[in-house]
């Protein structure tokens, strides 16, 4: 026996209580409402990564409203209460766990010291409130019924087609599935052209779904799991009719969904989905390493890039996880955590540095410890003012560096952004990735 079985067997033997990262039961988090130690990791950006004292906090909810219950060390405490049901659901408590975007920064920040699963644990009190009866709010039915009978964000009617433009080139067949999205489809045509015009530079063949339907990601965001399990289970069938060996989306939500929240849906590894999940980022950039994305064409403009919560913090892949949780938290067997490190940071930029004529600068808070736009998660549909604010934060950051515009890859941060400018009436352009990559393309 060595020195240190000797000094801590008796520890190592101490009793196990079983863990698993399965949302639908709350019990699986207590430890991790019951260990956080409200350092406040999850406010401020660890100042290692943030030059000076411009722009330190990384929690939008929490920079709204100041009160500790905003940030995850008061709705820790706050979901302790409820799992031992010492508070019920009021109003209140639904606006504190509700306006939130879920946007991963708190759980990255936690796992800068500690492994406790902050963002885990926020998906469960929703799917609790849901259980209860409580949610979703008013704002959230509207959405969930118009996907539910038109099977789209908006409740449209019309084709989610309509982008597509006589020079766009779609094969009825091909190892590329190009899921579209809501956002795409019906309110940023822009992107999707954009995106359709990379597949053509680059002689890549893509295909659609012929009746695309909305990804889930409102109806999974605000708790109502079983629901959003069976679009999953719908899209997932869908895809794999068609024979696709890739999907590529221009959308963050729908990669983020389709990657890691699919799999955590069906309790499955992302690499058991039966074929490859893409944002478009990662297919120009391959594209761009083998010589097949040519950008030659300048864009003269000096812009920034604001790393959109999920296609950085939150894409880590999903691994369920069962197992036994034993002395000082530690679990059996042990496991990687999703820590936000497999974000697509470099790609992005691999990209927007090779864009001739532009002029390319970082924020100060960026990769993983961005601050989130506001516009996802449900948040923006049931408060909006926070929303706003929190576009109207990183828009100040936008400009504090002097960008003339800022680029993002994902449309609903587009939205959100465009609405800020309107609002405060900053001289910013809003631009997605795909259309400053598609600007550098000579066709």
């Amino acid at each position: 026996m060595s020195v240190l079985d000797q000094k801590f067997g008796d520890r190592y033997d101490t009793p196990k209580t079983p863990v698993a990262f399965d949302i639908t039961n709350l019990d699986n988090f207590v430890y991790d409402m019951q260990h956080c130690c409200k350092c406040k990791g999850c406010y401020w950006v660890e100042h290692t990564y943030n030059p000076g004292m411009n722009f330190p906090v990384r929690c939008a909810s929490n920079l709204w409203n100041d009160f500790d219950a905003y940030g995850a060390m008061g709705k820790t405490r706050i979901g302790l209460a409820i799992h031992e049901g010492k508070l019920e659901w009021t109003d209140k408590l639904l606006e504190i766990i509700y306006a939130c975007t879920l946007c991963g920064a708190c759980d990255v920040g936690c796992k800068r010291n500690l492994d406790l699963e902050i963002e885990l644990t926020l998906e469960a009190l929703r799917v609790k409130a849901v259980k209860d009866g409580a949610a979703p709010l008013p704002a959230h039915k509207k959405i969930v019924d118009n996907i539910a009978t038109n099977n789209n964000y908006f409740g449209a009617t019309e084709s989610r087609t309509k982008w597509i433009t006589d020079d766009i080139k779609v094969a009825d067949k091909a190892d590329i599935l190009y899921f579209v999205g809501c956002s795409t489809s019906y309110a940023n045509h822009g992107i999707a052209q954009a995106a359709a015009k990379i597949f053509n530079a680059t002689d890549t063949p893509f295909m659609l779904l012929k009746d695309e339907k909305c990804c889930g990601n409102t109806v999974f965001s605000i708790g109502m799991f079983d629901e959003a399990k069976k679009i999953a289970e719908a899209n997932i069938a869908d895809i794999k009719a068609t024979g696709a060996k890739t999907v590529v989306t221009s959308c963050a939500e729908c990669y983020r969904m389709l990657k890691v929240d699919y799999p955590k849906l069906l309790d499955i590894a992302t690499g058991d989905l039966g074929f490859e999940v893409l944002h478009l980022i990662e297919f120009a950039d391959k594209a761009l390493v083998e010589g097949k994305l040519k950008l030659t064409k300048p864009v003269d403009v000096r812009f920034t890039y604001h790393d959109a919560c999920s296609v950085s913090r939150l894409c880590d892949a999903w691994i369920p996880y069962k197992g036994e949780r034993g002395w000082m938290g530690m679990i059996y067997p042990g496991m990687r955590r999703r820590r936000g490190r497999q974000g697509l940071y470099e790609q992005s930029r691999n990209l927007l540095n090779a864009i001739p004529g532009a002029d390319f600068v970082e924020m100060v808070r960026l990769r993983e410890n961005a601050f989130c736009c506001g516009g996802g998660r449900g948040t923006k549909e049931a408060f909006p003012e926070f929303s706003q604010f929190a576009a109207n934060h990183r828009m100040e950051e936008i400009q504090y560096v002097g960008a003339e515009a800022v680029v993002s890859a994902c449309p609903w941060c587009n939205s959100n952004f465009s609405e800020a400018i309107q609002e405060n009436g900053a001289n910013v352009k809003v631009m997605d990735i795909a259309e400053i990559i598609a600007s550098a393309v000579e066709i």
